[in-house]
């Protein structure tokens, strides 16, 4: 009996799923694995490789461009080394496609003239849709994209967090639940997106993370600008950024929220603006009105008049 890409998807999908739980649970080893390759052997390859191998997932092994770096990832990975796409294809059930975006639609033209027929192909981006892989359905293969909401950024390093890590799953329904429970076994939390909304969740995931260390380092030059080593700020700003994320979680944005705004202080918000940069005055006012109205919804007896005229001049 096999796995998906073989000759009976459907059933042998929902037999992994109820294998994979007793597997998992050591009860029952090596009956029947679905086998994940790996297209690409960058931080997210390596990560994800190494991730589904410590937990027990059958990784087939990688392909890339670049032979030095597929043969890094199958020795840290402890699986096996492709010199040859279509060969990685053949011994894979699943496919990850973990290059940068902007390859992902290069590799799709190179895989779809295999038999991919009823295999998953997966791609890792944050911001791209399954709809990248035009036309999949001549290929009788179905499409997802499956990104993690997870910072990673070291390769040999990252995957040891990723049990704490949300995913997001979008596209084709066909093997979409069963896609879900893998990660579910693995122990992670794992949510389906429309495809439409793909764009705005990525929006969300680069706001708390990539713009996230802009504001850190433009808080740190600030203090840059007074005689702070760039490591001496971070290092100083660092017990206020972890205690703020923490209270968030326990307490919520609005409960958690503290500082001048919240406080309705108009005049240390003018000491701010006369302080900063000019072109670093609007970033500085949207912010606040974005704070402005958890503080309304904090404290919705407290007269802000002032402070929302001010900010919206």
């Amino acid at each position: 009996m096999g796995s998906i890409g073989r000759a009976a998807p459907d059933f042998e999908f929902k037999y992994f799923r109820y294998i994979f739980h007793f597997r998992y649970h050591h009860y029952l080893k090596e009956v029947i694995s679905i086998r994940i390759g790996f297209i690409g052997a960058g931080k997210v390859g390596f990560s994800l490789g190494k991730y589904f191998a410590e937990k027990g997932l059958e990784v087939s092994g990688y392909y890339s461009k670049s032979p030095d770096s597929s043969k890094e990832a199958s020795v840290f990975t402890g699986t096996r080394h492709f010199l040859n796409i279509g060969d990685l294809i053949n011994h894979s059930d699943i496919l990850f496609i973990t290059t940068p975006d902007d390859e992902i639609y290069n590799i799709w033209l190179k895989i779809k003239e295999f038999n991919i027929r009823g295999k998953a192909i997966c791609h890792t981006s944050g911001s791209l849709s399954s709809n990248i892989f035009s036309h999949i359905e001549k290929s009788d293969a179905y499409a997802y994209s499956i990104h993690p909401i997870f910072p990673i950024s070291h390769k040999y390093e990252s995957y040891k967090s990723l049990k704490e890590a949300w995913f997001t799953i979008e596209g084709h329904k066909k093997y979409m639940k069963d896609l879900m429970e893998i990660f579910k076994s693995l122990g992670n939390n794992i949510l389906p997106i429309k495809t439409q909304d793909k764009a705005l969740y990525h929006l969300a995931s680069v706001t708390v993370s990539n713009i996230f260390c802009g504001l850190i380092s433009r808080a740190s030059g600030y203090l840059k600008e007074y005689g702070f080593e760039e490591k001496e700020a971070i290092d100083a700003l660092f017990p206020l950024i972890i205690y703020n994320i923490n209270n968030i979680r326990s307490l919520g944005l609005t409960e958690a929220l503290t500082g001048p705004v919240e406080r309705g202080d108009l005049n240390t918000i003018k000491n701010h603006v006369n302080s900063m940069p000019a072109e670093h005055v609007g970033t500085y006012k949207d912010l606040s009105k974005e704070i402005l109205s958890l503080a309304k919804e904090k404290n919705p007896n407290r007269d802000y008049g002032k402070l929302d005229e001010y900010l919206g001049e």
